[in-house]
């Protein structure tokens, strides 16, 4: 099962651009999406269900804000809109499908933005993440966390560690979540098999021509939980696919 996670900052842009995830990612099999920015009835019918594909949107309820979506190839067993947690949930940020035992998250982690203004907001969001995939382990099943985290864990992970210790994405707070998670017993499986791999990004700035000299952050990841870690075949990133300020994340299980 090949797995895929892109934050599109905007689906509505990204068919406008003709790079539509599930046309332009190759051997998918799970697409989960971030920032679609739309709600169903402004999609057009081939992009609200593209053919071949179950598709399943979850907006915010503010207009043209947030919102994740997940495409697969096999009709889920299960599909479990947000947290479950009403102050999260309004903005449209997390989506789950369950497969028998195997459970795939799209969640598109807030931004503490500027100053850290909702940094007390993206931690509780982390802790309610937290809960959520305890609960999952609890009743036996495995979780694959594909998303936006908004967060470069180490200084491996962005070109300009140094200049960017107070900006958001890279705050004190949210890196030490990071290591609190992984903590857990999560696997950053890309980071454990290319540990000294620099230059791996995600995002770039769309400011002073970034993404061309790969000035880049790593925030979007595929985690997993303890027992999915040896059905881990292969783990990539794709900066080739345009369409979005970001590329696509792909995560191959057995």
């Amino acid at each position: 099962m090949r797995c895929f996670t892109w934050n599109v900052n905007g689906i509505r842009a990204v068919q406008r651009k003709e790079q539509l995830p599930w046309q332009v990612i190759p051997g998918a099999d799970v697409i989960a999406l971030q920032e679609t920015k739309a709600k169903p009835e402004q999609l057009d019918p081939d992009v609200l269900e593209p053919d071949g594909w179950h598709a399943v949107w979850h907006s915010a309820e503010r207009p043209g804000y947030s919102g994740v979506a997940m495409i697969t190839r096999d009709q889920p067993d299960e599909i479990i809109e947000g947290l479950g947690d009403s102050d999260y949930d309004v903005e449209g940020r997390v989506l789950t499908v369950r497969f028998g035992t195997l459970v795939i998250i799209s969640a598109y982690f807030p931004n503490s933005q500027d100053g850290g203004k909702r940094l007390p907001y993206k931690l509780g969001f982390c802790a309610a993440m937290e809960r959520f995939l305890a609960s999952h382990r609890a009743a036996g099943r495995e979780t694959l966390l594909l998303g936006d985290y908004n967060i470069a864990h180490q200084p491996i992970d962005l070109a300009r560690p140094k200049e960017n210790e107070t900006s958001a994405g890279y705050l004190p707070e949210e890196r030490a979540w990071l290591s609190r998670y992984l903590g857990l017993g999560y696997h950053d499986v890309f980071r454990e098999r290319n540990p000294d791999l620099a230059a791996a990004y995600t995002w770039w700035t769309a400011r002073g021509g970034a993404r061309a000299r790969n000035v880049g952050w790593r925030i979007d990841y595929g985690t997993v939980s303890p027992g999915l870690v040896s059905r881990v075949a292969d783990t990539t990133i794709h900066p080739d696919i345009l369409g979005s300020d970001h590329c696509p994340v792909g995560i191959a299980l057995r």
